[in-house]
């Protein structure tokens, strides 16, 4: 709950003083006429508890997308950008060359930054196998992948997950980060939300 408030009271107070922020219900009020209220205030969606922290960085990341103009072809995750369409990856301004697999390998971790792939659903993904084949050709690929991204580079993306897999880190806490987790269950950081991209409002 929000100290001394709720939430469409604050998203209230946001969209009279013209507060175009993006704002998210998140809130155990789940009835279809408290949803329709929540919605005609300005709410750019509207989560009932309880909820799936996974739908949840979904739909903040369809709302950023919504609001930011971003394409949903271009992948950017700190200084890394993966253009879907052109196949283009650069990182730090400088163009990175890929094979056909690293490029599938990237972007399958990108869509996702801070999820942990196992080497199944790498190998599941990129080759089209839906089983482990026994051998390290994950492993020699995510290698060539991460000195191609990371190696001269002093902020590393790639991390290996010991006995689990894989991922690409957001170390500025985008998508599915640390900073909107903080939102969800730290709400008395209100004051600050109004500078955001994103506004998370729990009631």
């Amino acid at each position: 709950m929000l100290p001394g408030r709720d939430g469409l009271s604050i998203l209230r107070n946001l969209r009279d003083r013209k507060r175009s922020v993006p704002v998210i219900l998140l809130t155990a009020r789940g009835e279809l006429n408290e949803r329709l209220e929540g919605l005609n205030l300005g709410a750019d969606d509207y989560i009932a508890k309880p909820f799936f922290i996974e739908e949840l960085v979904a739909r903040l990341q369809a709302v950023v997308r919504r609001s930011t103009g971003t394409p949903q072809s271009l992948l950017v995750v700190e200084d890394l950008t993966v253009n879907l369409l052109t196949r283009e990856v650069m990182r730090g301004g400088q163009r990175i060359e890929l094979t056909a697999r690293e490029f599938a390998l990237l972007e399958q971790l990108a869509r996702s930054p801070g999820r942990v792939f196992t080497r199944v659903q790498i190998c599941e993904q990129v080759w089209n196998y839906d089983f482990d084949p026994g051998t390290n050709l994950v492993d020699v690929h995510v290698q060539r992948l991460r000195k191609k991204i990371d190696g001269a580079s002093p902020v590393k993306l790639i991390e290996t997950i010991r006995g689990v897999g894989y991922c690409i880190l957001d170390l500025r806490g985008g998508p599915g980060g640390v900073w909107r987790q903080r939102l969800v269950f730290e709400p008395a950081v209100m004051g600050n939300l109004l500078n955001t991209a994103t506004c998370v409002l729990v009631s």
